[in-house]
């Protein structure tokens, strides 16, 4: 199992609270909306791949202290063990630049009412929500071969904070 991180970049308007997402252009879950990430390289803390997967797929700018965690995820892939992972994931709402589409991701801003969560992996509806309202949230989600959720092994709730 290898580990991962996940921005949601956070920005107010007059519109509401705007959500930056991308499409996958590339790799594991081509075509599906998700926050800007990747995997941690070797040396890295999970705040510094998390700046640098930010800056190398949409462009933007932060320091490591404006990261909110919001979940630590395990996906087990039982049939294909391989694409195992332990995600970690971050709203950041101070950041700079200007967003920018890579050859990884398509970027574009979301109200977060309207998240496209069916265009999205299966488990975002059932974590993001609540993660995005600021309760940090502990899973083990187990993927299909469908990339289905066969499994959700909650081992937080909504009222518990970060650790």
């Amino acid at each position: 199992m290898y580990d991962v991180v996940v921005v949601y970049p956070l920005r107010h308007t007059s519109v509401g609270t705007e959500v930056l997402l991308g499409r996958k252009n590339t790799g594991l879950g081509v075509g599906r909306w998700v926050g800007p990430g990747g995997k941690v390289e070797a040396g890295e803390s999970l705040r510094e791949a998390a700046i640098r997967e930010l800056h190398e797929e949409v462009g933007l700018l932060a320091g490591a202290d404006d990261l909110q965690p919001i979940a630590r995820l395990h996906y087990p892939f039982p049939t294909r063990p391989h694409l195992s992972q332990r995600s970690h994931a971050f709203v950041l709402e101070v950041f700079e630049g200007e967003v920018q589409e890579s050859v990884e991701l398509s970027p574009e801003w979301w109200r977060v009412e309207d998240i496209p969560f069916e265009l999205m992996w299966a488990d975002a509806k059932m974590w993001l929500p609540r993660a995005l309202q600021g309760s940090f949230t502990e899973a083990t989600i187990t993927i299909g071969d469908d990339d289905d959720v066969l499994d959700v092994a909650w081992m937080s709730t909504p009222d518990e904070s970060t650790p």
